[in-house]
């Protein structure tokens, strides 16, 4: 039995040998472009308020990260202010959603 207890340190050595070789071997993680930290999960994207105005309608727009989210349009007189949905640049271009874009919409029971 004495003559088994230096084979199994042996064996032991190298089992460790070859779980620190495997560790070494795994791919590295990439570094950051030009020293540009990643983009974190929780990033805040620019919100923008536009308002345009003539003589005849007033165009209030909201932008979220650059894209239009909804787009207000507010004839000066009686005529009530009605919404114009953005093209989204998501959408799919063979959905049946092609009516929809650029048709106007009333809000109807708006308080």
């Amino acid at each position: 039995m004495p003559a088994a207890l230096p084979r199994f340190s042996q064996l032991l050595v190298a089992l460790c040998g070859l779980v620190a070789t495997a560790a070494l071997a795994q791919t590295p993680a990439p570094l950051p472009r030009d020293g540009v930290p990643p983009p974190t999960a929780g990033t805040e994207q620019k919100i923008e308020r536009i308002r345009h105005e003539d003589a005849s309608t007033r165009i209030d727009e909201l932008r979220v990260g650059g894209e239009s989210k909804s787009i207000t349009v507010s004839p000066k007189g009686d005529a009530p202010a009605y919404q114009v949905p953005p093209e989204s640049n998501n959408r799919n271009p063979a959905s049946t959603d092609r009516e929809r874009s650029g048709s106007g919409g009333w809000n109807i029971f708006k308080y």
